[in-house]
């Protein structure tokens, strides 16, 4: 095996396994006390409105949904060989992503910090949004080349929720942050580095 393709393969080995961890990670807090839960710093007011849970709840386990089914659209044996598969993952991701997208939206302005996680998430979901309803409209007018460039823009975005967990005790934990700071910082930069590396993949992939 050539260092090129070992190189890919054990990149989509852990994006891989990140996806899974993180995708099926929401399904830990089923049952769990709010205070247990990603919900321990809300507020009483937003804990008793069915409106913000429900949102709060689509967001996070249709998101990590969206992560199992979008890491699949990568793999080109499966675009060969199963592509009814493959269409049939694909339609799973942009309902996943429509859904949580607009849910994460709704909830982002009560993000724990203020207003600058508040616009770093809305931020987020939009542009999440905005990626994936263009990757949708490509392979509908059957232009594969920008629904692949659109797929992988989303993709990225969608991979934050990976990033933050990641970077949330890398900041409290080895840096000795306090929450709140490094929050507002995760906010921006569980998702910016992760477009700009997209973008960076996919001039190198037109060159």
């Amino acid at each position: 095996m050539d260092l090129k393709k070992w190189r890919l393969n054990t990149g989509y080995f852990f994006l891989g396994l990140f996806a899974i961890f993180i995708g099926l990670y929401p399904l830990r807090f089923i049952g769990l006390p709010y205070e247990e839960s990603l919900l321990g710093s809300k507020s009483e007011t937003l804990l008793n409105s069915s409106i913000y849970l429900t949102a709060f709840y689509t967001h996070i386990f249709l998101g990590g949904l969206a992560l199992l089914t979008g890491f699949s659209q990568f793999y080109k044996k499966l675009r060969r060989k199963r592509p009814a598969l493959h269409r049939v993952l694909g339609k799973i991701y942009v309902g996943a992503v429509l859904l949580s997208g607009i849910a994460g939206l709704s909830i982002a302005f009560f993000a724990t910090g203020g207003i600058i996680p508040a616009l770093g998430f809305a931020g987020l979901a939009l542009l999440w949004l905005y990626a994936t309803s263009n990757a949708y409209t490509s392979i509908k007018k059957m232009n594969i080349d920008a629904h692949q460039r659109w797929m992988i823009r989303s993709y990225a975005l969608c991979f934050a929720a990976v990033t933050l967990r990641l970077y949330l005790p890398l900041f409290t934990g080895l840096m000795q942050m306090d929450f709140i700071p490094a929050y507002k910082i995760i906010a921006w930069l569980c998702w910016v580095p992760n477009i700009l590396i997209a973008e960076f993949f996919i001039v190198r992939r037109l060159n």
